[in-house]
Formats: C-alpha cells, structure tokens, sequence
C-alpha cells in the first residue's frame, strides 16, 4: 500500500503539535488533519512509520488503549502525567480531563 505524503505529513504535523499529557483517538486526529473518515488509514499510517511520532498519545474512540502495545502506551501515558485505567484513559482526553 502506498501512502500519500500529505495525508502523512498533516497526520504527523497535528501529532507532533499534540502537547504532552494530551490524548486524541484515531477519528479526531484524522479530522484535524483533514481527512475525516480516515482514523483505520491513520492507524495504519502510525504502524508503518519510521518517523519517531508520539503515537502513544493516540487511543481508541472509546479511550481504550491499543493492542499490542497497550502495557508500553500505558507507561508512556502515565509518565506524561495521564491517568489510565484497567487499559482505558480516563484524564488527558483533548478538550478536557
């Protein structure tokens, strides 16, 4: 699958402006990049990236954490100071706590 270089480039530049301590689910950061509808090819994008991106900052649309990676985002999300719960966040989600 090839990917298009702007879809990544607005994917990656609303991560990395993403502040420490905030979450977003796949669905809000393809619609902040433009792409709306497009949170599976945001996924994709954040596994097959070489670019060191803040991927642990993205979650599920339900503040799950993802599988298989869930006990790595967990840690990475706690040291920012983001409260997780038996694998769901509950504090740091974007627009509020």
């Amino acid at each position: 699958m090839q990917r298009v270089p702007d879809f990544e480039e607005a994917v990656l530049e609303v991560l990395d402006g993403l502040p420490e301590g905030e979450v977003i689910s796949y669905g809000e950061l393809a619609a902040a990049a433009g792409y709306r509808g497009a949170a599976r090819a945001v996924g994709n994008l954040l596994r097959a990236t070489a670019e060191p991106a803040p991927w642990w900052r993205v979650i599920r649309a339900d503040g799950r954490l993802v599988a298989p990676d869930a006990g790595r985002q967990a840690e990475k999300l706690r040291a920012e100071g983001v409260t997780v719960e038996d694998g769901r966040v509950v504090s740091g989600v974007r627009g509020g706590s």
